[in-house]
Protein backbone atom coordinates (compact mmCIF):
# COMPACT_ATOMS: atom_id res chain seq x y z
CA UNK A 1 0.00 0.00 0.00
CA UNK A 2 1.19 3.56 -0.93
CA UNK A 3 0.74 6.84 1.06
CA UNK A 4 -0.96 9.78 -1.39
CA UNK A 5 0.66 12.84 -1.74
CA UNK A 6 -0.73 14.67 1.08
CA UNK A 7 -0.10 11.71 3.25
CA UNK A 8 3.91 12.37 2.13
CA UNK A 9 3.93 15.72 2.87
CA UNK A 10 2.37 15.33 5.97
CA UNK A 11 4.96 12.54 6.82
CA UNK A 12 7.76 14.37 6.04
CA UNK A 13 7.52 17.11 8.11
CA UNK A 14 7.34 15.04 11.32
CA UNK A 15 10.39 13.91 13.04
CA UNK A 16 8.63 11.78 15.70
CA UNK A 17 6.00 9.12 15.62
CA UNK A 18 4.73 6.31 18.22
CA UNK A 19 5.42 2.50 17.23
CA UNK A 20 2.91 0.56 19.38
CA UNK A 21 4.37 -3.72 18.94
CA UNK A 22 3.18 -6.73 21.05
CA UNK A 23 5.72 -8.33 23.68
CA UNK A 24 5.94 -12.17 23.42
CA UNK A 25 3.81 -12.31 26.54
CA UNK A 26 0.77 -10.94 24.86
CA UNK A 27 1.46 -7.23 26.71
CA UNK A 28 1.79 -3.86 24.20
CA UNK A 29 4.65 -1.69 23.95
CA UNK A 30 3.78 2.14 22.42
CA UNK A 31 7.24 4.11 22.00
CA UNK A 32 8.35 7.20 20.28
CA UNK A 33 10.71 6.86 17.74
CA UNK A 34 12.21 8.98 15.24
CA UNK A 35 11.17 7.73 11.44
CA UNK A 36 11.70 8.29 7.87
CA UNK A 37 9.39 6.84 4.68
CA UNK A 38 12.14 5.39 2.23
CA UNK A 39 11.46 5.05 -1.70
CA UNK A 40 9.07 2.37 -1.73
CA UNK A 41 6.57 3.67 0.88
CA UNK A 42 7.64 2.29 3.95
CA UNK A 43 8.91 3.54 7.66
CA UNK A 44 12.17 2.95 8.53
CA UNK A 45 12.60 3.66 12.83
CA UNK A 46 16.31 3.65 13.22
CA UNK A 47 17.66 4.38 17.16
CA UNK A 48 20.56 4.35 18.93
CA UNK A 49 21.08 0.68 19.79
CA UNK A 50 17.84 -0.15 18.33
CA UNK A 51 19.15 -3.82 18.41
CA UNK A 52 18.87 -3.97 22.11
CA UNK A 53 15.69 -2.62 22.45
CA UNK A 54 12.55 -4.49 23.78
CA UNK A 55 10.26 -2.69 20.61
CA UNK A 56 13.26 -4.44 18.09
CA UNK A 57 13.17 -7.75 19.81
CA UNK A 58 8.96 -7.56 19.75
CA UNK A 59 9.23 -6.74 16.38
CA UNK A 60 11.75 -9.65 15.60
CA UNK A 61 9.02 -11.68 17.70
CA UNK A 62 5.79 -10.58 16.33
CA UNK A 63 5.67 -8.59 12.62
CA UNK A 64 1.94 -6.75 12.87
CA UNK A 65 2.70 -3.05 13.95
CA UNK A 66 0.95 0.18 14.56
CA UNK A 67 2.59 3.56 14.19
CA UNK A 68 0.63 6.72 14.50
CA UNK A 69 2.05 10.57 13.56
CA UNK A 70 0.14 13.01 15.03
CA UNK A 71 0.00 17.00 15.82
CA UNK A 72 -2.08 19.74 16.15
CA UNK A 73 -2.23 22.04 13.36
CA UNK A 74 -4.16 24.96 15.82
CA UNK A 75 -5.43 24.91 19.05
CA UNK A 76 -8.09 27.74 18.68
CA UNK A 77 -9.79 26.49 16.66
CA UNK A 78 -8.98 23.05 17.85
CA UNK A 79 -7.49 21.46 14.57
CA UNK A 80 -5.62 17.40 15.07
CA UNK A 81 -3.95 15.75 12.09
CA UNK A 82 -3.08 12.72 12.45
CA UNK A 83 -2.21 9.46 10.38
CA UNK A 84 -2.37 5.57 11.27
CA UNK A 85 -0.33 2.81 9.85
CA UNK A 86 -0.95 -0.68 10.14
CA UNK A 87 1.12 -2.83 8.54
CA UNK A 88 4.01 -5.85 8.90
CA UNK A 89 7.81 -5.06 10.67
CA UNK A 90 10.99 -6.43 9.95
CA UNK A 91 13.81 -6.12 12.19
CA UNK A 92 17.03 -5.91 10.52
CA UNK A 93 20.40 -5.59 11.22
CA UNK A 94 23.81 -4.25 9.73
CA UNK A 95 21.86 -1.99 7.11
CA UNK A 96 22.27 1.99 6.57
CA UNK A 97 20.88 3.76 9.76
CA UNK A 98 18.31 6.41 8.72
CA UNK A 99 19.58 9.48 10.53
CA UNK A 100 22.92 10.25 11.89
CA UNK A 101 24.17 8.93 15.38
CA UNK A 102 21.91 6.20 14.81
CA UNK A 103 22.69 2.28 15.08
CA UNK A 104 23.09 -0.27 12.07
CA UNK A 105 19.40 -1.73 13.30
CA UNK A 106 16.29 -1.07 12.13
CA UNK A 107 12.76 -1.71 12.04
CA UNK A 108 11.02 -1.48 8.59
CA UNK A 109 7.46 -1.48 8.52
CA UNK A 110 5.53 -2.14 4.88
CA UNK A 111 2.19 -0.12 5.14
CA UNK A 112 -1.02 -2.42 4.79
CA UNK A 113 -3.97 -0.17 6.16
CA UNK A 114 -3.38 3.61 6.37
CA UNK A 115 -6.15 6.12 7.81
CA UNK A 116 -5.49 9.82 7.79
CA UNK A 117 -7.48 12.64 9.52
CA UNK A 118 -7.27 16.71 9.12
CA UNK A 119 -4.33 16.46 6.16
CA UNK A 120 -6.62 18.66 4.04
CA UNK A 121 -7.70 15.90 1.38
Amino acid sequence: MRFTDTQLRYLRTQLLGRLATLAPDGGLQNNPVGFKIDEEHRIVIGGHQMGRSRKFRNAQKHAQVAFVVDDLESTDPWKPRMIEIRGTAEALTDVDPPMRGMSREIIRITPEWIRDYGLGD
